[in-house]
């Protein structure tokens, strides 16, 4: 299965899911293509580490989303990509994008869906929120991808204790490591195996036995 996976910063999660096709853990599994809304992300340096095939599409240099969303789209199309994984990517696609990969685009957020997700909830800002709310556990997200932040279909979640020392710097770190980096390929493999049903835009992973003859989303 043909992977694009979007980044804008370092890159933590691209690497991630190299490690885990470099250790046979994603069988079949291949990245075409890395597309970067920031031409200063270190994730271009682990693409370019691995040989992997870049593309750098920044938003400002567009004079509209749907400009934007044409190249994107055509870059994807052109790296035959099966499926399209946000690690990261930091830039809204929009529904020319979105609707022609129905079910086919993946993202990672760094919360527990639906508390603290939605526009202006990236990076370090979800476990800012997270320390100021005093939740006690938090964690990270992965779900099917639509036109509006974070409201596609709940694919998997793992929680993270709070801890009463936390930072939202450590907090964060913690989430990545423990959280997003398991999860994201693990979503992948369900996903190539065939292990991923919607129905009623609810997420059900199916039993390895019963994926025989089913076909890819």
């Amino acid at each position: 299965m043909n992977i694009a996976v979007l980044v804008s910063g370092g890159g933590t999660n691209l690497q991630a899911i190299i490690d885990q096709i470099r250790d046979g853990r994603l069988p079949g599994v291949r990245i075409s293509l890395v597309i970067s809304s920031n031409p200063g992300a270190f994730a271009i340096k682990r693409a370019e580490a691995e040989g992997i095939p870049i593309r750098v599409f920044s938003r400002k240099n567009y004079s509209g989303g749907g400009e934007y969303d044409a190249e994107v789209l055509s870059a994807l199309i052109e790296s035959k990509a099966e499926l399209v994984v946000l690690a990261g990517f930091l830039s809204l696609l929009g529904p020319k994008v979105t609707r022609h990969y129905t079910n086919r685009i993946i993202n990672v957020h760094p919360a527990l869906i639906p508390s603290f997700c939605g526009p202006g909830m990236y990076g370090i800002k979800p476990h800012q929120a997270v320390l100021a709310r005093g939740v006690k556990v938090s964690g990270a997200t992965v779900h099917f991808v639509n036109e509006n932040y974070d409201e596609g279909p709940i694919i998997s979640q793992k929680a993270a204790e709070v801890l009463p020392d936390d930072t939202a710097e450590s907090l964060q770190q913690r989430i990545m490591t423990e959280c997003e980096q398991v999860l994201l390929p693990e979503v992948i493999r369900l996903i190539a195996d065939n292990r991923i049903q919607i129905v009623d835009n609810i997420v059900t992973v199916l039993a390895e036995q019963d994926t025989a003859g089913k076909e890819n989303l």
